[in-house]
């Protein structure tokens, strides 16, 4: 699960973390009251939206030579007509695609004096089995094209999760940062800290890009983003309540109540597989033939009836969805329940694409009568390239 800047900064705040004063709004009304309270008389209005890139991204209503969704204000008029300008249009970023995202909020934050960017996250390396910071000197910039071009300048520190950060860990940090004197100082005291908040909510990655050093010599957390691990969410109710779904796929947040391991994609043919490696083969081999999936949905090893007629509801409601293909191989999930699932789905909500169904495994004859006896145009499939080609011919007519 994700959350805005704004979330991620109160929450890090909580546990200490060096923020500036923000608040979040949602109108132009609460942008001016808002800002009068901030010291100024610099302030910085930040669209939020769950994508990065917002600094460099464009409004599609305001043209290309409109600034971005991250602007610096000099006064409260300027301020609320920036967030005249950005409130209801839609950001586009590298991160949003060519759709981008409606922009719902702002989050007005007081200026700071930057002397220096710097990188930093917390993630579970999974090389190593531990939690392990990430840092850079190159902050502010895309910490990817840094470790493809200057790879050295990028620091991994894992963290014994027995022992915490320890005063050498903060250290080895300190020095791959550069920090000195009060910066320095601050460094030992903030990344206990931000591993403490890390560890403690469950987070699957904190990242602060930027870091920066102000001219005062202090380090301040200036951009924050946080994902949490949903599999933890159970025992974080706090953290459940900053969900925004309005930035989240509907057909994932239907999937989500299913228990449905669901991503939206933006090809043309849907896809319901038990088994992620399974799922991820056949939108390889759909790629293969020439055609792009629409979804990743995988609906497990133990799947009901009903579970797949939700899933099946789920890909058939999106509108560029022209085929779909159901692959099941079965083991503990019974291909007769697949058939099952399928049969009702499609009779509740008709059967507008081409569907071809391979089945393999157990009850897979039982499975494959319940279709023929169905009565639906269900195209059969004998294995998964049989089925592959069989859909994409149906697709392209």
């Amino acid at each position: 699960m994700n959350i805005h800047e704004y979330q991620a900064k109160r929450l890090l705040g909580t546990f200490g973390a060096p923020i500036a004063e923000g608040v979040a709004v949602y109108s132009p009304e609460q942008a001016e009251e808002w800002a009068a309270k901030l010291p100024g008389p610099l302030y910085v209005v930040k669209s939020q939206i769950h994508a990065g890139g917002r600094g460099k991204g464009k409004f599609k209503e305001l043209g290309p030579d409109a600034k971005g969704g991250v602007r610096l204000a000099k006064s409260t008029e300027e301020v609320v007509a920036f967030a005249k300008e950005m409130l209801g249009n839609t950001l586009v970023t590298k991160q949003t695609g060519p759709a981008g995202k409606v922009v719902n909020r702002l989050y007005i934050e007081d200026g700071a004096d930057i002397e220096r960017e710097l990188y930093l996250s917390i993630l579970v390396d999974r090389s190593v089995g531990r939690p392990a910071f990430v840092v850079s000197t190159e902050g502010g910039m895309d910490i990817e094209a840094v470790a493809e071009e200057t790879p050295e300048k990028i620091v991994n520190v894992a963290i014994d999760p027995e022992q915490g950060v320890t005063d050498a860990d903060s250290a080895k940090l300190c020095d791959a940062l550069e920090l000195k004197d009060e910066a320095r100082a601050d460094g030992m005291t903030l990344f206990p800290i931000l591993y403490k908040a890390f560890m403690e909510k469950d987070m699957s990655l904190l990242e602060v890009n930027p870091l920066i050093v102000m001219k005062n010599g202090r380090l301040r957390v200036l951009d924050a983003k946080v994902s949490f691990d949903g599999n933890a969410l159970f025992r974080h109710d706090d953290i459940r309540e900053l969900r925004d779904e309005t930035e989240e796929d509907v057909k994932e947040i239907e999937a989500s109540k299913w228990d449905l391991a669901y991503v939206a994609l933006d090809g043309n043919i849907g896809c319901m597989v038990n088994g992620a490696g399974l799922a991820m083969a056949t939108m390889d081999i759909i790629k293969l033939y020439g055609k792009e999936p629409a979804n990743f949905c995988d609906v497990g090893g133990g799947a009901s009836k009903e579970k797949v007629a939700a899933a099946f509801k789920i890909i058939t409601a999106d509108p560029r969805v022209e085929g779909i293909l159901v692959n099941i191989f079965g083991g503990i999930m019974k291909c007769d329940v697949i058939a099952e699932g399928v049969v009702a789905a499609v009779k509740e909500v008709g059967l507008k694409v081409p569907l071809v169904v391979r089945l393999e495994g157990t009850n897979v004859e039982l499975g494959k009568k319940i279709l023929n006896e169905s009565g639906l145009a269900i195209t059969a499939a004998d294995d998964l390239d049989d089925a592959a080609k069989k859909i994409v011919a149906a697709v392209n007519g």
